[in-house]
């Protein structure tokens, strides 16, 4: 997905194999969980959730260390010599005392592997006084090919006699093809097939335009008896809201610590507040796309996927089992959580099948992208906070109303958990803040509106809630928002530390420019300490917010890359930042009113901040880093807002209209 693992997961093995680095090449794994899997997905080949490093990161490690104890017993036995004797200096086995050295190479050409395999466990991998490349700031093998536009992306793939398909999909999700009337379509110079699908119509032709253009000659009646028909965005967000409020709707009660309503009952004050967040789109640069070819019975599939078990699933349920199917993974242009799915894939492999012996590309377009984006979930988010008379938050009530992601993409998880949505609910169930009684409740909605992960999953919304919270809390107890959360903080030395470091680096104390303000937040996402602060200024006659600058520090525990760590830190800033400045998805009667760029903006070169970002590694095992810098960006940027207008902005994404005078 271009978050560097290409390079840092290689260093891994490299690091305690005590490889020369400028001698690694690095392959793609096949598509096989079985020797590739990550322990942190149970075994399954996906990329997402921040999961990557920390599921690979002892695995793999463990792995070099093992290929090097197999390089030393070869050769001790070469040189008749104890295994003990022999030591390892970059790319070599050594004999220091006869002063021999055998090249790794050397050694492969006649090792054996030892009939008692070594047995690495943790305990004996390097310690962080010997790394030679961990946390070293190592160049990313891929970014030369990606420079000089080598690289190769799903919509890249060219096979021998290959055509093209593009698919009109119903405007409704849940709706299907009634009459199909493809006399028009069928009339233009270059089309293969119309193939019907449960879900839409594909046209095949000799080049993508003549598919697209054929796609749009189509004449589709459609069933217009989907749920979604009856879901429009604000009269939901009504709904929700309204069931976020009645506090006996208990729904499933995700976390309970301590006596919350004990804690309410002799607090010395109570901040209540209601936060919201509309559905965002991926909006990923490389369109949906997937390459399939059926022969005979197997299939073979090119896929920019986050993940190759998924994509071997979708084949499975249509007709081709894993034995039977081969997955090429490519790069792709952009993730986010949205090639966790696999819509795009199941189009490949229905239209190959309709056409066997034929190389197959499925391309979406832009409008399709958005349109048929599985979107992150609209969610309502209801908070009470209790707090003592010396400042301390002692309760919090957290009330969540949303569609389930899990429901649908991994419904026996979520049987197993009792209707509990974990992703959904993800940054509320565990807080660093140490209130010692709150409780977690999720209300679930079905209104027939597939939503999914996208970048930060839920603490993208429930840290915007919660460090929004915090601000008020802090405003009620009459202290600066830096000390208030540092107070709150006192048994998390990790935590203080990054809200300290950030609050030096952007010069938290010091008198701001006339109409510019600084707001803070703070996140503990897939165990990574993360505070940011922004300076903002408001156009108070359009309403307009404009970032100028953001600081951030982050404890990633282990940096394997501090200045990968640091690019990811930016790219979730940003990412973040265009979402909460504009980015919506509103529905209709269940279509979504945005198509393309021109009214789903996003932010733009001109609008975007400066970005400070201080790495400060702890040791310990690696956090998550590819979504952790995005929760504190709504909040730091809220957090700032009102110190300039005296406005709560507590709805996603901001309304502009709010804050004009």
């Amino acid at each position: 997905m271009g978050q560097g693992v290409r390079t840092a997961m290689p260093l891994l093995v490299a690091e305690d194999m005590d490889l020369d680095w400028s001698k690694v090449k690095v392959l793609q794994a096949p598509a096989d969980p079985k020797n590739y899997g990550n322990v942190g997905f149970g075994g399954a080949m996906i990329t997402g959730a921040s999961r990557t490093t920390r599921g690979y990161y002892e695995v793999l490690r463990i792995a070099g260390h093992q290929a090097r104890e197999v390089m030393r017993f070869n050769a001790a036995k070469r040189w008749a010599v104890p295994i003990s004797e022999v030591s390892t200096e970059p790319h070599f086995a050594v004999h220091a005392s006869s002063k021999r050295r055998l090249s790794y190479g050397e050694i492969a050409a006649f090792a054996e592997v030892p009939a008692d395999f070594p047995k690495s466990t943790r305990e004996q991998l390097k310690p962080a006084s010997q790394f030679r490349l961990i946390g070293k700031n190592t160049p990313r093998i891929d970014i030369p090919e990606k420079v000089l536009g080598k690289a190769n992306y799903g919509i890249d793939v060219s096979l021998p006699g290959m055509v093209y398909a593009s698919i009109l999909r119903a405007p409704v999700q849940g709706e299907k093809p009634e009459r199909i009337d493809d006399t028009e379509a069928k009339k233009i110079a270059g089309v293969k097939a119309v193939v019907p699908l449960p879900y839409g119509v594909a046209v095949v032709a000799e080049t993508y335009w003549v598919a697209l253009k054929a796609r749009n000659a189509l004449k589709v009646e459609w069933s217009q008896t989907a749920k979604a028909r009856t879901y429009s965005s604000e009269a939901v967000l009504a709904e929700y809201r309204a069931r976020s409020a009645r506090l006996e709707d208990t729904g499933v009660e995700h976390v309970k610590v301590g006596d919350p309503e004990a804690a309410f009952k002799v607090a010395h004050k109570v901040i209540e507040a209601q936060f919201t967040s509309q559905h965002v789109a991926h909006a990923c640069m490389e369109p949906m796309n997937c390459t399939a070819q059926v022969t005979g019975d197997r299939i073979e599939i090119w896929a920019p996927s986050q993940s190759p078990s998924f994509s071997m699933g979708a084949a499975g349920r249509l007709g081709f089992p894993p034995e039977k199917t081969t997955v090429n993974l490519t790069l792709l242009g952009g993730g986010f959580g949205r090639r966790t799915e696999q819509d795009y894939t199941v189009d490949a492999v229905l239209v190959a099948k309709a056409l066997p012996g034929v190389p197959v590309k499925v391309l979406w377009t832009r409008e399709d992208d958005i349109r048929s984006d599985k979107y992150r979930p609209m969610v309502v988010q209801h908070l009470t906070a209790a707090m003592d008379e010396k400042g301390k938050v002692t309760g919090l009530r957290h009330r969540m109303v949303s569609e389930s992601i899990n429901a649908r993409l991994l419904p026996p998880a979520f049987e197993r958990g009792g209707g509990r949505d974990p992703s959904v609910c993800d940054g509320a169930e565990a807080i660093t803040y140490g209130v010692p009684n709150r409780i977690l409740n999720y209300l679930r909605e079905q209104r027939g509106v597939d939503v999914g992960f996208w970048r930060a999953v839920g603490p993208g919304y429930t840290k915007f809630a919660i460090e929004s919270m915090m601000d008020e809390l802090a405003l009620a107890a009459k202290q600066d928002e830096v000390t208030f959360r540092l107070n709150q903080l006192s048994a998390e030395p990790k935590a203080m530390d990054v809200i300290k470091a950030v609050a030096n680096m952007a010069g938290w104390t010091k008198r701001r420019p006339a109409g510019r303000a600084l707001g803070i937040a703070y996140s503990d996402a897939w165990e990574a300490h993360v505070a940011q602060i922004a300076e903002v200024s408001v156009d108070r006659k359009t309403g307009r917010i404009r970032v100028h600058d953001v600081w951030c520090a982050v404890d990633p525990g282990i940096a394997l890359q501090p200045h990968n760590i640091a690019v990811q830190m930016e790219s979730s800033i940003m990412y973040g930042l265009s979402a909460l400045l504009g980015e919506k998805v509103i529905l209709e009667k269940g279509v979504p009113q945005a198509s393309n760029f021109h009214d789903y903006p996003l932010l733009r070169m001109n609008e975007a901040p400066r970005v400070h970002v201080k790495v400060l590694p702890s040791g310990g095992k690696p956090s998550g880093i590819g979504e952790v810098g995005l929760p504190p960006i709504a909040p730091a940027v809220a957090s700032a807002v009102f110190k300039l207008t005296g406005k709560r902005l507590r709805d996603l994404p901001f309304d502009p209209a709010i804050l004009t005078v």
